[in-house]
This record gives structure tokens, sequence and C-alpha cells, in this order.
């Protein structure tokens, strides 16, 4: 049972919609200031404006959103693509393929979490990549069509 892919990339799967779920939660929280410095922070975050040129001059509250979307609708994309492929049961040459590619950039998604984010997402992240890796591995050995 441990062998078969389909069991890692569900795992993968599951952990991909989770952290979506989490972390777009998270960007309709609002943390109050807990002290005068984090206040001051916050204020120059949600009101200082970066003259980024072309009429654009977003806040780096609008910046970090931006960033926090895309990551959430990266796994999203993620856990939904490598779904729908399961269901539709495709070989697994392909899913070796999709796979590689799904570790690829979680692994280097996880790397960018380690370094500059905190624990919840670099141990989501973390574990979305060690579950492709072991559906790799676990793809390495089953039999593959075209």
């Amino acid at each position: 049972m441990l062998k078969r892919y389909s069991l890692w990339l569900w795992a993968a799967i599951a952990f991909m919609l989770l952290n979506a779920t989490i972390h777009s939660v998270t960007l309709f929280i609002q943390p109050a200031p807990q002290n005068e410095t984090e206040r001051q922070l916050n204020q120059l975050m949600t009101t200082y404006r970066n003259d980024f040129g072309a009429g654009f001059h977003p806040t780096t509250q609008n910046l970090f959103t931006a960033l926090s979307s895309c990551f959430s609708l990266l796994c999203l994309l993620g856990g939904l693509t490598n779904a729908y492929l399961l269901k539709k049961q495709v070989n697994a040459g392909v899913m070796h393929g999709v796979v590689l590619i799904n570790f690829l950039v979680f692994t280097i998604c996880f790397v960018v979490m380690a370094v500059f984010t905190f624990l919840p997402p670099i141990i989501l992240t973390g574990l979305i990549a060690l579950f492709l890796g072991l559906a790799l591995v676990s793809l390495l050995s089953a039999p593959k069509e075209t």
C-alpha cells in the first residue's frame, strides 16, 4: 500500500488544500498591535505608499497581500490539478512528469519559506514537498505508459 504513489499524492493534495485554506483565512484577519512599535509598523505598512513609477503607489501591506494571495493560489492550483489528474486516472508516465514539476516548485517554495517566513507555513510547505517526494520515488517503480 505504501508503494502506491496515489497515497502519497493524496497526502500532498490534502496539505496543499489545507495550506491554501489556512493561508487564505489569514488574508482577512488583521492582528492587533501589541505595543507601540508594532502600532507604528502597522501604520506605516498600511499608509506609507511607495512610488514605483507609472502610477503605481502600493503600500507594503498591498504587496504583502498580493504575495500572500499568490501563495494560497499556488497551493490551490497544485492541489486541484493533482486531484483532477488522479481522479481521471492518468497513466503513471504523465503523473511522473506532473509530480516532478510539482516537487521542484514546492521544494523551491519550501526553501524560500524556510528562509523568509515562520513556522506554520514552513511546516506545511515542507510536508507538501515531502509527500510529493515520496510520490515521486513511488512513481519510479510504477510501470510507465505513454
